[in-house]
């Protein structure tokens, strides 16, 4: 059945994935009292522009040439004026997006991972795109470019790719990742079929890619930003672009050169976002972009995937396990007594250790100065928050925390926005009962760099590389296929897993690459 998808104009993929973020946000300013934004300007008025910016006050931080623009920090008390000044278009907030795949804590995905650390494994990803199914020799090969947190360029399964890219975000260097989210989402396009690790969907070197490095070790990245490394895209001559990034905020500054690139043939496709909830993720919500919900192995919808009108498809998204740079994730590591008992680090813990005698600590509810000096906390879940009980180890002088679950199964927390100079770890409530009955015993916790090589992560910034790689996948056999008619084709193809037709979870359905080929071949291109 032909599904309905957004109006597009003629494009070539510009993939954009996105665990994404919650409310929009306005770049954090590098002056205190000072916002960051973005200054369109009309033809001809660039000097006049520059010359009113700096009599405002206003700082330089990109300069947006390609789009009629620049990105600015100026005093709050000088909008008003600076959207005044003669020559100027418009003025919006340099809108911060984040990478979003979050790490997946499942101890089958860990295992899984693991796995691939000594036998090459194929993601069930692969199976359920059917990019397993296709074969043949390729017509051509696709550019993808991926906007992200750049890319390990030494990882054993990607290294054997063509590998190409520019840096913007002033960390490292474009085959560098100081995140891990670049190299995951890369590893699903293209990780290589050569007997290690796992396998991607373009396994046999039939895309290359062009790294645009925009986001350091924080996950941050400006609007404006990101518009230059969209601008590398289309110079690059990228088919397929993939970034894992988003925002709540409609940038028009992003909205005009994805526009403008959809003319000369690029096709967006972006990430529907997680915060479960019916809010419209961009760039995934423009029109010109393609919008990917996520699902999990048994073809079921993410709870986490936004639901909208502007969902387009749907790809796995849910523990994925893909390449990472070795080290630069952490891990919880727990000896009692030299015994290893496992543990899931704490999101947000520092990466540091202290070994010390283990100690009751309760529910960690109430601080109590030197109670617990030069102790490890073992403390109970409930009552408050994960951070405010490590908080409260701290401030009564431990060490280090380790809390046990209240309920069947491993405990991952988080600190949040809290931030903490202890490590903290999470284990079982079996192992907690045990360790009640070790206290005094000495004990070292730590988080530690992860050395793995392959980790799972959760996001519709997971389920987006999968659809841009099926795109690159299928567009490889027909070169004469339009960006826009690959983009019909694989919306017409989708395996419909929601309601009978098209439906805001999952839109047309799930991503199916030969069932894609197997309809170009039998109606055309686009049909």
């Amino acid at each position: 059945m032909t599904q309905v998808f957004k109006p597009l104009r003629t494009a070539v993929v510009l993939a954009v994935s996105a665990f994404v973020c919650s409310g929009a946000m306005a770049a954090a300013s590098a002056d205190a009292g000072s916002v960051r934004v973005i200054v369109a300007y009309k033809a001809g008025a660039a000097a006049k522009i520059r010359s009113g910016l700096a009599a405002l006050g206003g700082k330089v931080r990109a300069d947006l040439a390609d789009d009629s623009a620049i990105a600015i920090t100026v005093p709050k008390a000088k909008l008003a004026k600076l959207k005044k000044l003669a020559g100027v278009d418009y003025v919006e907030e340099d809108y911060v997006h984040k990478i979003l795949g979050k790490r997946s804590t499942s101890v089958k995905s860990r295992k899984v991972a693991a796995a691939a650390a000594s036998t090459q494994t194929v993601p069930y990803g692969i199976t359920l795109v059917q990019a397993d199914q296709v074969s043949g020799t390729p017509a051509w090969t696709p550019k993808v470019c991926i906007v992200d947190s750049g890319i390990d360029g030494t990882h054993e399964d990607l290294v054997g790719n063509k590998l190409a890219g520019q840096n913007f975000s002033g960390s490292g260097s474009w085959n560098t990742d100081e995140s891990a989210h670049g190299t995951h989402v890369a590893g699903t396009i293209a990780a290589l079929d050569n007997d290690l690790g796992v396998v991607g969907v373009n396994g046999k070197k039939q895309v290359s890619l062009y790294i645009a490095k925009v986001f350091d070790a924080s996950g941050s990245a400006s609007a404006s930003t990101i518009t230059k490394a969209i601008n590398a895209c289309g110079r690059a001559k990228a088919n397929i672009v993939s970034m894992s990034l988003g925002s709540n905020g409609a940038s028009k500054t992003e909205k005009r050169v994805i526009d403008r690139l959809a003319k000369k043939g690029i096709l967006f496709i972006a990430a529907a976002g997680n915060d479960g909830t019916t809010a419209v993720s961009y760039p995934a919500g423009f029109d010109n972009v393609m919008s990917v919900a996520a699902v999990d192995e048994n073809k079921a919808w993410a709870t986490f995937s936004q639901y909208n009108s502007t969902v387009d498809i749907a790809a796995p998204g849910v523990a994925v396990v893909s390449t990472v740079p070795p080290n630069v994730l952490t891990m919880g590591v727990l000896k009692v007594g030299g015994v290893t008992v496992p543990s899931l680090s704490m999101e947000g813990s520092p990466v540091t250790g202290a070994t010390g005698p283990l100690a009751d600590f309760g529910f960690g509810d109430t601080a109590a100065a030197g109670s617990m000096t030069g102790k490890v906390c073992l403390i109970s879940r409930g009552n408050i928050s994960f951070a405010d009980k490590v908080v409260n180890c701290q401030t009564s002088g431990g060490i280090g925390a380790v809390i046990y679950n209240n309920t069947a199964g491993e405990l991952a927390g988080t600190m949040g926005e809290v931030v903490t100079t202890i490590p903290s770890v999470g284990i079982t409530q079996a192992d907690g009962a045990t360790l009640m009955g070790k206290l005094g015993t000495s004990t070292y916790v730590a988080i530690e760099p992860d050395p793995a090589k392959y980790s799972a992560f959760n996001g519709t910034s997971m389920a987006t590389p999968h659809t841009s790689a099926v795109a690159a996948l299928v567009w490889s056999y027909f070169p004469s296929c339009t960006a826009s008619q690959i983009r019909a084709s694989l919306i017409n193809s989708a395996l419909d897993i929601g309601d009978t037709g098209r439906d805001d979870k999952t839109g047309a359905g799930l991503v199916q690459a030969k069932a894609a080929i197997d309809r170009i071949n039998t109606m055309g291109c686009g049909n």
